[in-house]
């Protein structure tokens, strides 16, 4: 009899373990709109696996990314804490990583939620895009890389998809191009052309060696141009498992169908213990992509095609779940880290950014366009089925949400900007835990959120707005990405007001006229910003141009002589996760 007893009471003990110790399985879409999904709207792109994951979750209607870019966006993800606290928000135009022998990154000194999950004895993963770094000083240090910041496994992209990385679908250097070496190229062949004329009127006769130096600067910047667009994607547009190179450089062949694979691999092999998963989908950045089964099928061209087979890997997943009998026991987050970039055209004029729904802006700024982002939370028998809450929320949030549900405590020596989302998920309360939120354009304070305690209004004011270009329009067209300071912003003194939970559009800025109190509300958020900045202490900025800047000596090739920087170890099933 008390053998009995005490094996009930093992059982006891073993069930509340489990239950104490959720998996957790956090899907990151990269630029995917608001309005893309159908849960939140679009009657026309076919997700079903994101609504099925919605109605069998809460839904989110006012979650917010941290920054409206992808690398501090994604820190901030990672850490809990907004990516000016950890030097991963610029200070410049250039807000993320262009390249993969950069020394900036995610500093080691960072705690991230796979780290803290880690020492509480779960198996961590990473499959898909990293965009944080890889080393500081020498090619084998890896002090940025994912395997350094908790996690167990990594198979993915270490920088990120940009158009360099598909043949034909142009660069994002352009801009570039034009201004360090078209523009002078066409001021060599001016000089060169006025050289000529002068001398054949007799009027100036420049010595030869002046032909000579010209011509040969024309010829150094057009071969480093070539060397450029040819050398780019192969060094910087790779696959990598753990630390060494698997596909240099990365094919887009069925490369969905190869991770979502990996990361069902993942789940398989420890299903008997607690895991983290972050399946972070190349998906909906350019250059877009899709398998011969995806490509076409929508109605909503490239663009669409793409969303659909991520929505096919969402799916995936959770069939892998119900199949391992793990879904009762897994928290499954679904987000993405910024807003659809509208911005985006093809070489042929295929409007390829995805729907912001009805909010304003996009990608790299803070109207809602570009920071309001899907957030969908499922664990069935803990969360409630089909409920929607409209509290301002962050992607900061999941660190402590995470740590919490996983047993661990918090670090203590340093701020956590996020907050527990499980009183609002469970309905133990139905208040947000942020009063302010504060919102950055790189590293500067761009926009104020306030949610009043015993309010239902929601503020939010602007200290300054980028410029849209062409006038009237829904992005800054003409620079790719909107910037944050100088002649491409507008600055507001007083700040440009706006009530959020009336008018979401951000159409009609509000006066001392309109709003009676808006002196009050404007001076409770400034104070707010203060109290704020009071917190931040001076880092080193990751993303600065000597952070930024390529170095020839953190190059990764395949090729230990670094001769060819070409491999294919990428098995094609993906299957190959320890």
């Amino acid at each position: 009899m008390m053998t009995l007893l005490l094996l009930l009471l093992f059982l006891c003990e073993a069930q509340s373990w489990v239950a104490s110790k959720p998996n957790f399985v956090l899907l990151m879409a990269d630029d995917l709109g608001i309005g893309d999904p159908g849960c939140y709207g679009n009657k026309t792109l076919r997700t079903p696996n994101i609504d099925r994951l919605a109605r069998g979750g809460v839904k989110l209607t006012q979650h917010l990314a941290a920054s409206p870019l992808c690398t501090p966006s994604r820190a901030a993800f990672m850490t809990g804490r907004y990516p000016v606290r950890s030097g991963m928000a610029s200070q410049s135009q250039v807000g993320v990583f262009l390249f993969s022998a950069s020394s900036g990154g995610l500093p080691p000194s960072e705690i991230t939620f796979a780290k803290l999950l880690k020492d509480q004895g779960y198996s961590t993963a990473l499959i898909g895009k990293w965009h944080l770094g890889i080393s500081c000083h020498d090619p084998g240090d890896f002090c940025h890389h994912p395997t350094s910041h908790g996690f167990d496994y990594f198979h993915g992209l270490p920088l990120t998809n940009m158009r360099d990385c598909k043949l034909g679908e142009g660069s994002v250097f352009t801009a570039a191009f034009r201004l360090l070496v078209l523009l002078p190229m066409q001021l060599i062949a001016v000089a060169l052309l006025t050289l000529v004329v002068l001398k054949w009127l007799g009027l100036f006769r420049a010595p030869p060696c002046a032909f000579l130096f010209l011509f040969l600067l024309a010829t150094l910047l057009l071969g480093l141009l070539l060397g450029f667009l040819h050398y780019f994607r192969p060094l910087n547009c790779f696959l990598m498992r753990n630390r060494d190179i698997t596909q240099q450089p990365m094919s887009y062949d069925n490369l969905t169908q190869r991770l979502t694979a990996d990361a069902a691999h993942f789940l398989r092999r420890n299903a008997e213990t607690p895991f983290l998963l972050v399946l972070s989908f190349l998906h909906m950045h350019t250059a877009l992509f899709s398998s011969k089964d995806f490509a076409g099928k929508s109605q909503h061209g490239s663009y669409g095609d793409a969303a659909e087979e991520m929505d096919w890997s969402v799916g995936q997943i959770l069939d892998v779940l119900d199949e391992l009998k793990l879904a009762n026991n897994t928290l499954v987050y679904f987000s993405s880290d910024q807003g659809a970039h509208v911005e985006e055209v093809t070489v042929k004029g295929e409007v390829q950014g995805g729907s912001n729904g009805i909010y304003k802006g996009g990608k790299a700024n803070n109207w809602e366009g570009g920071i309001r982002v899907p957030g969908i939370v499922r664990w069935p028998g803990v969360i409630q089925a089909g409920l929607e809450i409209d509290e301002p929320t962050s992607n900061m949030d999941i660190f402590p949400t995470v740590a919490k549900l996983a047993g661990s405590p918090l670090p203590q020596d340093r701020v956590i900007d996020g907050r527990d989302l499980m009183p609002l998920l469970r309905v133990r309360t139905r208040r947000s835990g942020h009063e302010f939120l504060f919102h950055y354009c790189n590293s500067y304070l761009n926009a104020v959120r306030w949610h009043p305690p015993n309010s239902t209004s929601v503020w939010k004011a602007f200290f300054f707005t980028p410029k849209f270009s062409p006038e009237g329009a829904n992005g800054c067209f003409d620079t790719h990405v909107c910037f944050c300071y100088g002649q491409y912003v507008t600055y507001h003194d007083p700040p440009l007001l706006f009530e959020i939970s009336r008018d979401p559009r951000e159409r009609n800025p509000l006066t001392p006229t309109s709003e009676p109190r808006f002196w009050e509300i404007l001076e409770a958020m400034q104070e707010a910003a203060a109290r704020h900045a009071r917190t931040l202490q001076d880092v080193p900025n990751q993303l600065s141009l000597g952070n930024l800047m390529w170095k020839p000596w953190l190059q990764l090739c395949c090729s230990s002589l670094g001769l060819s920087c070409q491999c294919d170890r990428e098995d094609q099933d993906g299957r190959q996760s320890p």
